[in-house]
């Protein structure tokens, strides 16, 4: 992406397109994100139908919209590092299970919150 000159809202609906370009793009190339989509589609009904306080539902909700944006963050890293090659490099594949390791986080930080909500 080369550096735009657009200003106001111009500039708001070109970042509104590249975001939604990353989110088709994840979706059509990254299994993880699909299922992570998958599971969200079914939690976020089941935090509706477990709580009707407005903040323990934002939380249970947050939490998997976190899970969405780790995976995201991960496969733009994975993108970034496959760019240049599929040869093994150290710091490549620690970037990698960095990044998995975020994606990991999130699902326990989720589960904790999940837990810590509805128990």
């Amino acid at each position: 992406m080369a550096h735009s000159n657009h200003r106001g809202l111009t500039r708001v609906i070109k970042a509104f397109g590249y975001s939604w370009n990353g989110l088709r793009s994840t979706f059509k190339h990254e299994e993880a994100f699909r299922q992570e989509l998958l599971l969200c589609l079914v939690l976020i009904p089941a935090a509706f139908l477990l709580t009707d306080v407005g903040l323990e539902r934002a939380l249970l909700i947050g939490s998997l919209f976190l899970i969405l944006i780790v995976e995201l963050l991960n496969s733009g890293i994975e993108a970034a590092i496959d760019r240049f090659g599929e040869e093994w490099h150290e710091l490549s594949a620690r970037a990698k299970d960095m990044g998995s390791a975020a994606v990991l986080l999130s699902f326990v930080h989720a589960g904790v919150i999940w837990l810590l909500v509805l128990l």
